[in-house]
């Protein structure tokens, strides 16, 4: 069976114990072996994360030890996968760059707050992973991400449809989900998930499903193309770690 963390906490507005169980639910759908837990030191252990197929963070607006950031991000390059949503993953630690770098972007507004009603536009492409999800509209939060260029997007949002500073700007269409590579490893985002109602949501689960079973097929697939040649991890910024 392959083997998954779920690490949740940080502002509760998120609802994380309650998403925590939902993906709980989806990986032992898929027979995956799953600890969840609900402290950062979970990121402690360098050698378990190393065992592991996937990591899933759920921890919002919190701080972290950059020991632990570096553990995790030596993890998810060696191939295990990191799969995450919303402010669970990409507003989880706002001083720590090497996170971010790490996930592939940062959450920056949410124009409207929550209840905005707006479109979910899959994005057809090189990437078979929303092949079977079909646009859907959603009423939530609606969020504005600076995002790395590395990424491929898997599914967008059209912005603006509250008004704001933003909107001087014209329409333009936001990230909603995207994959990256670190290292060996694969990493997937959603943005969705303001609540658990949202989170349970059909075309979100689905979405989530297919970013977990991607992320954590990666350790294997690196498992097969290793080469005699080493390569050193990389562990942050200096300057992010002062």
């Amino acid at each position: 069976m392959k083997k998954a963390l779920i690490v949740w906490g940080g502002w509760d507005g998120h609802e994380p114990e309650q998403v925590a169980a939902i993906f709980e639910r989806i990986l032992k759908e898929e027979h995956f072996e799953v600890e969840v837990s609900d402290t950062l030191e979970s990121y402690a252990d360098a050698e378990k994360l190393l065992g592991l197929d996937l990591i899933v963070p759920l921890w919002t607006m919190g701080q972290i030890e950059q020991e632990l950031v570096n553990n995790v991000s030596a993890a998810v390059q060696s191939g295990v996968g990191l799969a995450g949503l919303h402010g669970g993953m990409c507003d989880a630690f706002r001083n720590n760059v090497d996170w971010q770098f790490m996930t592939g972007g940062q959450w920056v507004a949410h124009p409207g707050n929550d209840g905005v009603e707006y479109m979910v536009n899959m994005k057809r492409g090189s990437s078979p992973l929303f092949e079977h999800i079909e646009d859907f509209q959603v009423k939530s939060e609606q969020y504005y991400l600076h995002v790395d260029p590395a990424v491929e997007v898997l599914a967008t949002t059209r912005f603006p449809i509250v008004s704001g500073p933003h909107a001087a700007n014209g329409p333009v269409d936001m990230p909603v989900a995207w994959t990256k590579r670190w290292g060996a490893g694969r990493v997937f985002y959603n943005s969705l998930g303001h609540h658990a109602d949202i989170v349970d949501m059909k075309p979100v689960t689905e979405m989530m499903r297919s970013g977990f079973l991607w992320t954590a097929e990666g350790k294997e697939l690196a498992k097969r193309r290793k080469t005699d040649a080493t390569t050193e991890v990389y562990t942050g910024m200096a300057d992010n770690q002062t």
